[in-house]
């Protein structure tokens, strides 16, 4: 039996990790992070996410896309995952399913935390060209909202410091 972090470890311990060991994420792993991501709260039960896992063919695809400079940094990690959310041209409730989505990434960095990987999110300017939505097979009708480096890490960071809570919480009469 898998023995699983305490919630609240894991959101202390999470970091962005930028170094990783060549092995990829096992698709038993990922579907189980997706399976978790379902359940992130969307008004109205909308399920807007959507998950594309980067192969082969979509990666050296994407690099091209990418050019020179930025390709390198889509070598980082061993498994790739762009997210986005589906659009609707209402501009309340694709706010809010952009905001579901933003919780189903940090579901999938949270619990692949938890078992062992490390990870991180990034919006790299090439998945909101033509070139690069057309790399990962991104459709009009959805938003770019990140693409998310997973794997197991190789280094070790310390926590970054963090505002305390009575720096950002105001209680109201």
């Amino acid at each position: 039996m898998t023995v699983l972090m305490e919630l609240d470890q894991a959101i202390r311990t999470r970091r962005t990790q930028k170094a990783f060991r060549p092995d990829p994420v096992p698709r038993e792993t990922l579907d189980d992070l997706f399976e978790l991501a379902r359940w992130a709260p969307n008004h109205n039960l909308t399920n807007p996410w959507r998950f594309r896992v980067i192969g082969a063919q979509a990666l050296a695809a994407l690099k091209q896309a990418a050019g020179p400079a930025s390709a390198p940094k889509l070598d980082r990690a061993p498994t790739l995952v762009v997210a986005s959310v589906v659009q609707t041209a209402d501009p309340i409730k694709d706010e809010e399913d952009l905001l579901a989505v933003g919780v189903a990434c940090y579901i999938v960095l949270l619990a692949a935390h938890q078992r062992g990987l490390s990870g991180y999110w990034r919006t790299p300017a090439v998945l909101r060209t033509p070139d690069g939505r057309t790399a990962v097979g991104l459709p009009e009708d959805e938003h770019f909202v990140g693409l998310l480096h997973l794997g197991w890490c190789n280094q070790v960071k310390d926590a970054p410091g963090r505002a305390a809570v009575e720096d950002f919480v105001t209680y109201l009469a």
